[in-house]
């Protein structure tokens, strides 16, 4: 993906040209250097690919986790006294993995051609997203790379261990349901048709329920490939839906309206959001930069779209915390009261690093409650189904015993 800006000369508006560059990050570091400022500023075409806080990439073979890993290991060898060539080729033996080699490589030989890191790290803008290039950048600018480097990296791990506990809750119900379903069909396939065969033998008259039931095994029994091809495409069909932007809306959309997941959704947003201005603004970030930035990285429209608010906002003078107080349905009050304190003392990276731990730590101990949630719902369903298919099959049987 690239960004494409049009670009206008300070002191000179009738001089307009247009750029293109393969990060946001990307445009306004060459805007910094040239002169000027961003009239518009657009993203070329995307490639289908899961959110940043998912998976650094599609299709590059590099881990979240590998990373997060050569972030760390940088920043201990860089504060050791090794250079950055140096630690970049100690990284690049040791790791295993042949696609984040070849990236190490082509990162060593670009910083020893007298490029700075973040103009390597830009290169791969399908690797290392936006936050990890701008961090890089203000710790080269301070001198401090190291600590921007662990700065990162935490701000990197924070956020997969959010998403990992939110899909861990998930992975219960995901199975349970998924079991239901097959034992199901199953049932459908093999056992409702004996029991079927008997019924007409015996020329039992069944309800209303179990002839449905039996209309449905016998479509199955009748068109398994076609039930087969159309369960594929339904998952696959169903997971590119949601991986688009349209499918994306719906299911946040969705998220929103649905008691305790509404809540849920709202803080891990917040404390994503939170966490990146955070760590962008205290490694010296400039504030605009660090919200264009925290745009791309929260991800999800409607949330991107108060901090694209809040960006706007604050070129025109406003106070950051202006655009969140009017959006609370989205970011809870704390948010923008503690941004608000954090602009009165001049300590907003502290407060929206607090901002973060406290959201972080209320997701993780409503993930755990939302399982215990989860499980009553669950055998509901379950008895439900049990129940439906009971009555329908042993209704007949009740009235062929009672016959006798």
């Amino acid at each position: 993906m690239k960004f494409r800006a049009t670009i206008r000369k300070e002191g000179a508006p009738d001089q307009v040209s247009i750029i293109e560059a393969p990060s946001r990050f990307a445009v306004y570091d060459q805007v910094q250097k040239d002169g000027g400022f961003v009239v518009e500023l657009a993203e070329g075409e995307r490639k289908l690919k899961l959110p940043s806080w998912f998976s650094i990439s599609m299709g590059t073979g590099v881990k979240h986790a590998e990373i997060i890993r050569m972030a760390k290991n940088l920043s201990a060898m860089l504060s050791a006294g090794l250079s950055l060539s140096r630690a970049l080729s100690v990284i690049e033996r040791q790791s295993g993995n042949k696609n984040l080699k070849a990236i190490l490589t082509g990162l060593s030989e670009s910083v020893k051609k007298g490029s700075s890191f973040h103009e390597a790290l830009a290169a791969y803008p399908h690797v290392f997203p936006e936050l990890f290039v701008a961090m890089a950048r203000a710790g080269e600018e301070s001198g401090s790379l190291s600590d921007a480097l662990t700065v990162v990296a935490l701000q990197m791990e924070r956020s997969e261990q959010l998403v990992s506990k939110i899909r861990g809750a998930m992975i219960y119900p995901a199975i349970v349901i998924t079991a239901i379903v097959i034992v199901g069909i199953l049932m459908l396939i093999y056992v409702v048709p004996t029991l079927t065969k008997t019924f007409t033998e015996l020329g039992v008259q069944v309800p209303l329920a179990t002839r449905i039931i039996v209309a449905l095994s016998n479509f199955l029994v009748g068109n398994i490939v076609l039930v087969l091809a159309a369960l594929v495409a339904l998952v696959v069909g169903g997971t590119a839906f949601i991986r688009s932007r349209r499918g994306n809306r719906t299911v946040l959309f969705l998220a929103l309206h649905l008691p305790v997941i509404a809540e849920l959704v709202r803080e891990t947003y917040t404390a994503r959001a939170a966490r990146t201005l955070s760590s962008l603004l205290s490694s010296g970030v400039p504030v605009l930069d660090a919200l264009a930035i925290t745009k791309d990285v929260v991800h999800a429209e409607v949330f991107a779209h108060v901090v694209a608010e809040a960006e706007a906002r604050v070129k025109k003078g406003e106070l950051l915390s202006t655009a969140f107080s009017e959006h609370t349905k989205l970011y809870p009050i704390l948010m923008s009261e503690m941004l608000s304190v954090g602009e009165e003392t001049g300590k907003v990276a502290l407060m929206l690093k607090q901002i973060a731990e406290f959201y972080e730590a209320d997701v993780s101990e409503k993930t755990k409650d939302l399982s215990t949630i989860i499980e009553p719902v669950l055998m509901l369903l379950i008895g439900t189904v049990v129940g439906i298919f009971a009555v329908a099959m042993i209704a007949p049987i009740y009235s062929l015993s009672s016959a006798f």
